[in-house]
């Protein structure tokens, strides 16, 4: 594994670009778009799109072939004018190009990559190739201009100084803000890397050459959220975990709010923190559940790579190292 490779920090003014990674973007939710670029713009950003990112544009279920994303990715990786690049949503187009990124661009000039879904898929695939910390935030669609949008203005205030703080600031965030959501499923405290994205993206990467190496999950937090499909699913992929050695690496874990889970609804058995514990078996690692990131509303950032603290009784996680740096790859 390659160390930790940090972003420049951007300054007021520096070009933020919305791209579509994955999925297309259906006319219905333009708007979402153009309420992302209000909100970047607020925190100082100049913004731009990327030419595939044109409402009813499409390719199958994507927004084009992997391999012209993959070629409007690394010419936006190779770009130095660009600073950070947003996803516009998530999808099922990832592991079509994967095989297909500059990685020696990342290396040469590394920038934020802000995206969650499908794009937990390249955070995963980048950190373990570059050690780009990933930024496991929001999206355009279902993020800026969406769930953003509809949070109370004291939510979307807190988070806007939040995500600017994040890909500004070369100090820690330390706290994240907490939420009464969160829940202690089995209480204790660990500090380590933060590594995770969808359940089953981080599943799907192990069974490929871009996997993480296990040594990188020793000692680590993993943090995973998931929607849609059924409880069982979840079941399955945490096995997965178990089989594969993760769960016996890990330090703790935080799990996302669910979405649109069949089996999870209000009532239901097993619940979600059954389900987790149940496959945790003996393992006496803390886990806070609940916690809101994913696709359930506005996301906390979770970056892929970085230090954090995790209390689960006191329900608390706290990132420790800064997401960005003074310059290439600063610490």
């Amino acid at each position: 594994m390659p160390g930790l490779l940090r972003p420049r920090a951007l300054r007021p003014g520096d070009l933020v670009v919305i791209a579509s990674l994955s999925g297309p973007l259906p006319p219905a939710y333009e708007p979402n778009i153009e309420q992302t670029v209000v909100v970047l713009q607020r925190m100082g950003f100049r913004v731009r799109r990327a030419p595939l990112l044109r409402a009813g544009r499409h390719h199958w279920w994507s927004a084009a072939t992997p391999a012209e994303i993959a070629t409007e990715l690394n010419g936006l990786l190779r770009d130095p004018e660009v600073r950070a690049i947003v996803a516009s949503d998530g999808g099922q187009t990832a592991l079509g190009y994967l095989d297909l990124i500059d990685f020696e661009a990342i290396t040469a000039d590394p920038k934020p990559i802000l995206g969650y879904s499908d794009i937990s898929l390249l955070h995963l695939v980048l950190h373990a190739r570059t050690g780009l910390v990933g930024f496991h935030a929001d999206a355009a669609v279902p993020g800026f201009g969406g769930h953003w949008q509809s949070a109370p203005p004291a939510r979307r205030a807190e988070l806007e100084q939040l995500y600017a703080r994040l890909l500004t600031d070369t100090e820690p965030l330390g706290a994240l803000p907490t939420s009464p959501t969160w829940e202690c499923w089995r209480p204790g405290r660990a500090e380590g890397r933060l590594i995770g994205g969808v359940i089953n993206r981080i599943v799907l990467n192990q069974a490929t050459p871009f996997a993480l190496p296990l040594e990188h999950f020793d000692g680590a937090i993993l943090f995973w959220e998931e929607m849609g499909g059924l409880a069982s699913y979840v079941w399955s992929y945490l096995h997965v975990l178990r089989h594969s050695g993760i769960l016996d690496r890990i330090a703790g874990m935080v799990v996302g709010v669910p979405r649109d889970i069949s089996g999870l609804e209000p009532g239901a058995s097993p619940t979600l923190p059954e389900i987790v514990l149940d496959v945790l078996g003996d393992r006496d690692i803390p886990v806070l559940g609940n916690v809101d990131f994913g696709h359930a509303g506005p996301n906390l950032p979770m970056p892929v790579g970085l230090r954090a603290h995790l209390d689960a009784r006191r329900r608390t996680l706290s990132l420790l190292e800064p997401a960005v740096g003074h310059g290439h790859g600063a610490g």
